[in-house]
């Protein structure tokens, strides 16, 4: 059986990545949907969704648009959520290998490297290093990169000491392989399934610490974020609550899709292993 087949039969996956590709068809056709700067004045300031025709979802405090709003954000959400998981995952892999294959000191200082990320909470890590450098897209991405990349170092690194000494690796040892190329040609590929099983919560994580940097005033001020949007709502929560209440949705349903795809698929792989 295939691994589609398998994805097929798992409805957490189904419905995971049926929420996550509708997202990113939004995302994608954000520029056709709303062209204009989703924070331009459109409209009579606080509107209620489903009122005014041209402002479905209504207006916030100074009349822009809460859907373009939405749909703008989903694009910053995706954005940092895959690129500060990808940036992690090659982080933590690139030193997880070295550590496992090398062993000795290079291992024993890498470790203590990462003991050292790890005794920081990612949150507050992220926070300090953007509130230092200046908030913008980059340096977001930056900071949740660096406060994620310790869990797939470790994971990496304990799957490499479990490789290192198969057969195929003795082998290309004996031809006179570069170690560099060994450890990164041979062992890697073997040692990445169960981090990729992780890569689900790293970009779960990573969307809601943006929501969450964003929601204290330190997202990129250019960029519509959903954070922001729910900051922006809490002085009329009482009066217009829906400012705060459908960027959360959107919020909440984005983590659970990345969720759901990401079981599905572990369950879907270790079917495979099983079989």
């Amino acid at each position: 059986m295939s691994l589609a087949q398998r994805i097929s039969r798992a409805p957490e996956a189904i419905a995971g990545i049926t929420i996550l590709i509708c997202l990113m068809l939004v995302a994608l056709s954000a520029p056709l949907l709303f062209p204009g700067d989703p924070l331009a004045i459109s409209g009579t300031p606080l509107l209620r969704p489903f009122v005014d025709a041209t402002h479905w979802l209504g207006t916030d405090r100074l009349g822009r648009d809460v859907l373009a709003g939405v749909v703008h954000g989903a694009r910053t959400s995706l954005l940092v959520g895959l690129v500060s998981a990808a940036a992690a995952i090659v982080l933590g892999s690139v030193v997880g290998t070295l550590a496992g294959f090398a062993g000795g000191l290079l291992d024993e200082l890498l470790m203590r490297v990462t003991d050292a990320f790890q005794t920081v909470p990612g949150f507050l890590m992220a926070l300090a290093f953007v509130s230092t450098i200046g908030p913008s897209l980059m340096v977001v991405v930056t900071a949740i990169a660096l406060a994620s990349w310790t869990a797939p170092a470790r994971l990496v690194r304990a799957e490499v000491l479990s490789i290192r000494e198969r057969d195929y690796v003795a082998s290309a040892r004996a031809i006179g392989m570069h170690p560099l190329k060994i450890a990164f040609r041979e062992i890697l590929p073997n040692a990445l399934p169960p981090v990729l099983g992780l890569s689900a919560i790293i970009v779960a994580g990573a969307i809601l610490t943006e929501a969450a940097l964003s929601f204290l005033g330190l997202g990129d001020p250019n960029r519509v974020t959903w954070g922001g949007m729910i900051a922006e709502g809490r002085a009329v929560l009482r009066s217009a609550p829906f400012l705060s209440i459908i960027p959360g949705v959107a919020l909440v349903l984005t983590v659970l899709g990345v969720y759901l795809a990401g079981e599905g698929l572990v369950e879907a792989t270790s079917r495979r292993s099983r079989a």
